[in-house]
């Protein structure tokens, strides 16, 4: 690259620009959030600053994370972080955490992936304990910390990246067939 600031596919001196000329990083990614070159094939990135219902936000979050893309559902629930009531924000907060977390650990960070999961769970039981909503829209907040902290320790003990889509959390828990 050098020093000027230039990477293959663009020009030198350049910094890439959203439409309101903010800087933006407009390589493509892969589903994982992982920049690629310029030029490649990507994931689509999810659009920035869409306010969604809870019940939209979670079923996109949801397909997402099945779909083995945490980091995309990591942008999706900060959305609703964003956007949603100021007593929500811990929640939404904390989902993107977890969302965040299980990319690290899908990445092979045995440090960050784990840390970022248990302090997800923490943050929505904290939330749900505090509001006394124990399944705020419908949402398993028990059986999600349960699941972070079974893949915090599982990451740490083995030190290996794991499926994102084969150890996605079903947000709303397990619904019968």
């Amino acid at each position: 690259m050098g020093s000027t600031g230039a990477s293959p596919g663009r020009p030198a001196g350049t910094r890439d620009r959203d439409g309101a000329g903010r800087a933006r990083n407009a390589r493509p990614r892969d589903g994982l959030g992982r920049p690629l070159p310029y030029g490649a094939d990507g994931v689509a990135r999810q659009p920035e600053g869409v306010v969604r219902t809870p019940s939209q936000t979670l079923a996109e979050a949801q397909e997402l994370l099945d779909t083995g893309k945490p980091f995309h559902a990591h942008e999706v629930f900060e959305d609703a972080w964003k956007s949603g009531p100021e007593d929500e924000r811990a929640l939404w907060r904390g989902l993107a955490q977890l969302a965040v977390g299980l990319t690290h650990a899908a990445r092979g960070n045995a440090t960050g992936g784990p840390r970022l999961l248990r302090r997800g769970a923490g943050a929505a039981e904290e939330w749900a304990a505090h509001c006394g909503r124990e399944r705020p829209y419908g949402l398993d907040i028990a059986g999600l910390a349960a699941w972070a902290r079974e893949l915090a320790d599982a990451v740490e003990r083995t030190g290996k990246p794991v499926d994102a889509a084969a150890r996605a959390p079903r947000l709303r828990g397990r619904q019968a067939s």
